[in-house]
């Protein structure tokens, strides 16, 4: 699997500031890459005692057999990771709260491009980084994968938000967590922190509000654009017309199956 390299976050020890509540059921933060999973993973944290979040290793097929410990411990665990769909993963999720983290695929498209341009992410491809490449390969290379190296955008938000649709995962868009994270005051984002809070068994304390925008701090997360190692590209916030199109052409149907349409 591919290295992905970022500085370590200190929320395990901001975690005691605040009374913890045991989960009486385990969790699972999945998600599709690149979509919020450590934005969603280090909120959650915030709520959960250390001792009862499975922190071994980011949870995927590859490695599932030797972390089912995370699903199936007798004490419930916090975990998180990127599982595909599968009948093992199918197996594992038995009596798992599981929430699905997704994004808008056209934005999913730039944020792999500056995680892949990064020296955040180790995985023989450092040669997108010369100057032999335009931006707008690629988008087209995260749209349509790399031949033997990558997969396509089609074939992993298949496997990792589409097969799981209507099977009691609770879908949760990243958008709506910045939305809601930037208007924190208001009582639409409280009822969002309740409802995201509630499909992982989590009841609101009094000090949500805090302990949110303490997980969210993006200094926090090591995947957060600015915190990224390695040249900063200037990559633009809307991804281009065309590009788009290849999105829609490449998966059609996707972003009205996700609610983006």
């Amino acid at each position: 699997m591919p290295r992905i390299i970022a500085k370590p976050d200190t929320l395990n020890e901001l975690n005691s500031n605040y009374n913890q509540v045991d989960l009486k059921q385990s969790v699972f933060l999945n998600s599709v890459p690149k979509c919020g999973t450590h934005l969603i993973k280090n909120i959650v944290r915030m709520f959960v005692p250390v001792s009862q979040q499975y922190d071994k290793e980011f949870i995927q097929i590859p490695i599932l057999k030797d972390h089912l410990a995370a699903f199936k411990s007798p004490t419930p665990k916090l975990s998180w990771g990127h599982l595909l769909f599968s009948d093992e993963s199918a197996y594992a999720m038995h009596n798992v709260r599981q929430l699905i983290v997704v994004r808008d695929p056209y934005d999913w498209v730039l944020a792999r491009t500056r995680f892949f341009l990064s020296d955040s992410f180790q995985g023989n491809l450092e040669h997108l980084k010369g100057k032999e490449f335009t931006l707008e390969q690629i988008y087209n290379m995260m749209i349509f994968g790399i031949y033997q190296k990558a997969p396509t955008l089609q074939e992993i938000f298949t496997h990792n938000a589409a097969s799981w649709l209507g099977t009691n995962a609770t879908v949760v868009k990243y958008e709506d967590m910045i939305k809601h994270l930037k208007d924190i005051d208001s009582a639409d984002a409280e009822n969002y922190f309740c409802w995201l809070l509630e499909s992982c068994g989590i009841m609101l304390p009094e000090d949500w509000k805090e302990r949110v925008l303490v997980g969210s701090d993006r200094k926090q997360s090591g995947t957060a654009r600015e915190n990224l190692y390695g040249k900063k590209y200037n990559i633009p916030n809307e991804l281009p017309d065309t590009q788009k199109a290849l999105v829609n052409y490449s998966a059609p149907g996707l972003r009205k199956l996700l609610g983006y349409e």
